[in-house]
């Protein structure tokens, strides 16, 4: 079976059950190890409940592989339309509803926040989605797999905050690889409301040193395709490109906007920095691109919402000027007063293209 090409039958009977349990729209939470298939089930899933819900929630949670946006980012979806390609392992960007840039690939840079981030994002759908006397809207929630250590610890609360009705537990051929049987992130004396779901991963997985250097090499690689994907979309749509290098070479070429930088506020998000060294780690790197004014409810939470990444192309300290690609439109670019500085980098093969920078617009 080719990944992600075929579904099997006790996925789809998981999926069948699931969207037809109950009356109320479900919230089904997805789990299991790393490269078990969570993403694949869960976009099957959103498909499943599309044929009976007008919108779905999908609330990501993997910021290694996010599956509607860029790695780094945690991000609520609203999704209207089933997918279109039968493989559901093809890469689809969508503009989310709401968005944090982590700005890391491991969720264990900074724990707390990480999952400040996912509680904001789980408490703004319950109040925009999910309350009595309103259309509710059903929720999908993908976790990451790393299920050990402080992975699991960080599932655990996920898991708790959110007390899903659904949880789908998709198991692995190697067991100590799998998380726990039953309710695992119930306190000894807790009762639970949630049906749990357990499936079995739809292939084999491979416990080899060298499937392993293999999946972490496809990881990298799928990465990189997911940013090249996401800054794709400063060309225009019926931009003709025939192959991998002439998309690089237009993307390197692309026009920047220039931002002031003396207008900016620059947050880091994973390291504390001094005043002299506040523009240096900007340089060839990705950012998140944000608002002062639009930032969560919750009073405690200081990280605004994202309003897009951003591909520094150069910086002229000099000259007060920061060079930026990026899909957003001007009219959104020119109200951002915050950089997201994390330890997202820009793909090496953009880098080696770079072209002098070419101002097309001013945001400030």
């Amino acid at each position: 079976m080719a990944a992600g090409a075929m579904i099997p039958s006790w996925w789809s009977e998981a999926a069948e059950s699931l969207s037809s349990s109950s009356s109320a729209p479900p919230i089904a939470l997805v789990c299991g190890p790393a490269n078990s298939g969570k993403s694949v089930f869960s976009r099957h899933l959103l498909d499943n409940l599309l044929q009976r819900y007008e919108r779905v929630g999908y609330l990501d949670t993997d910021v290694g592989q996010p599956e509607f946006t860029a790695p780094g980012c945690q991000s609520l979806h609203i999704i209207h339309q089933q997918t279109l390609h039968p493989d559901l392992t093809i890469l689809c960007l969508k503009t989310p509803e709401k968005c944090f840039f982590f700005g890391d690939i491991n969720c264990g840079r900074d724990p707390k926040t990480y999952l400040k981030n996912i509680f904001s994002l789980y408490d703004y759908f319950l109040k925009q989605y999910y309350q009595p006397g309103q259309s509710v809207v059903p929720l999908v929630i993908n976790t990451s797999g790393w299920v050990k250590g402080i992975g699991y610890d960080l599932l655990v609360e996920m898991l708790r905050y959110t007390s899903p009705t659904h949880v789908v537990q998709i198991r692995g051929p190697a067991e100590r690889k799998n998380l726990p049987s039953g309710m695992f992130w119930l306190d000894g004396n807790a009762e639970g409301s949630a049906k749990l779901i357990e499936i079995r991963a739809a292939q084999n997985q491979s416990s080899s040193q060298s499937a392993r250097v293999s999946i972490r090499k496809d990881a990298c690689i799928l990465r990189e395709l997911r940013l090249i994907a996401y800054f794709r979309q400063c060309l225009p749509r019926d931009f003709n490109i025939s192959s991998h290098k002439e998309l690089v070479h237009s993307l390197a070429s692309t026009t920047p906007y220039t931002i002031t930088l003396s207008k900016v506020k620059v947050m880091h998000l994973h390291c504390q920095v001094s005043n002299t060294e506040t523009y240096e780690g900007l340089k060839s790197a990705i950012i998140g691109l944000a608002i002062s004014s639009s930032r969560p409810v919750s009073p405690e939470h200081n990280t605004p919402w994202c309003v897009g990444l951003g591909m520094v192309r150069a910086m002229d300290v000099s000259k007060d000027q920061l060079y930026v690609v990026t899909p957003i439109p001007l009219r959104i670019v020119e109200k951002v007063d915050i950089i997201l500085q994390g330890l997202i980098e820009i793909p090496t093969c953009l880098l080696e293209e770079q072209d002098a920078p070419r101002s097309r617009g001013t945001s400030h």
